[in-house]
């Protein structure tokens, strides 16, 4: 019994995980068809603001919370404005122009941090299950994850902003002759993607050593989450993140985490295979 609620946890926990990290993603790829090789170093310096701020004696809470998603979208509107603007419609070249990004934050980040893991303590202590010890801050990503997947769906269905943002992504000449900027609602898009990968990075960052080449590993689950789930935003983030989530713990808790890394990937080529427009466009498509 307490093995079992121990294994439902780190699978609601993954779920979460995968979730949060692919929001951002979600927003930049899913409306704008921007692919943002940069989106695991956005993540990155999100959790590097949480601990430089933590360390300069601010609040943990208001340090990854507030402090990381502003840091994090500013620096997404800079980019945007620099760089992104030029190149919407040329995806070889989107990917060519992140990817210079990518490595000059790691190298940016290498140069102002060091090459050497850096971490914070999770504000909140553990607790047990039975004989079994488990982290409470992971019901906090939990918690977090749920919330902020809410707010999302809240605002794309519900208010006149998301309805003109969705709008100008499927048809800009339209947005415009009803009098909206096509381009400052892209700008804007891009910031808000950026802020949310902030806000994962910082979140994040009390629950593993940070380095500056962690971006990796955040940008390739991400792809595979948001690309797997199809062009709804917060359907097919939810669902892909709910299967591999799944997937990966199981496979994780019956052999060894390596195998549940293999396992999610290569289940991820199978739909992709059975479902090329993704798990939304074969199931949900009137989904946000």
């Amino acid at each position: 019994m307490d093995y079992g609620a121990v294994v439902v946890l780190e699978i609601l926990y993954m779920i979460a995980f995968l979730a949060l990290t692919s929001a951002g993603l979600a927003v930049v790829f899913g409306m704008m068809r921007v692919i943002n090789l940069a989106h695991g170093e956005f993540v990155m310096v999100g959790g590097y603001t949480t601990i430089a701020c933590y360390q300069a004696g601010l609040d943990i809470w208001f340090s990854m919370l507030i402090v990381a998603p502003f840091v994090v979208g500013l620096l997404g509107l800079i980019i945007e404005r620099l760089v992104i603007r030029f190149l919407y419609g040329r995806m070889i070249d989107t990917m060519l122009a992140t990817w210079g990004l990518s490595l000059l934050i790691v190298g940016l980040v290498t140069l102002i941090f060091g090459n050497s893991a850096v971490s914070v303590q999770a504000p909140i202590g553990s607790y047990e299950i039975g004989q079994y010890q488990m982290g409470g801050y992971n019901l906090f990503i939990i918690a977090i994850a749920t919330l902020l997947l809410l707010v999302m769906w809240l605002v794309m269905r519900f208010t006149r902003l998301g309805l003109v943002a969705r709008g100008a992504m499927q048809n800009r000449d339209v947005a415009s002759s009803l009098g909206y900027n096509p381009e400052r609602i892209y700008m804007w898009t891009f910031t808000v993607g950026a802020a949310l990968s902030g806000l994962a990075g910082g979140a994040l960052a009390p629950l593993t050593g940070l380095l500056p080449s962690v971006g990796g590993s955040y940008i390739a689950k991400s792809f595979i989450t948001v690309i797997t789930g199809g062009a709804a935003i917060i359907t097919g983030t939810v669902s892909s993140s709910l299967i591999f989530g799944t997937v990966n713990q199981i496979v994780s808790f019956a052999s060894m985490p390596v195998v549940g890394e293999i396992a999610m990937l290569a289940l991820a080529i199978v739909l992709l295979r059975l479902m090329p427009q993704g798990i939304t466009g074969r199931f949900f498509k009137n989904s946000a």
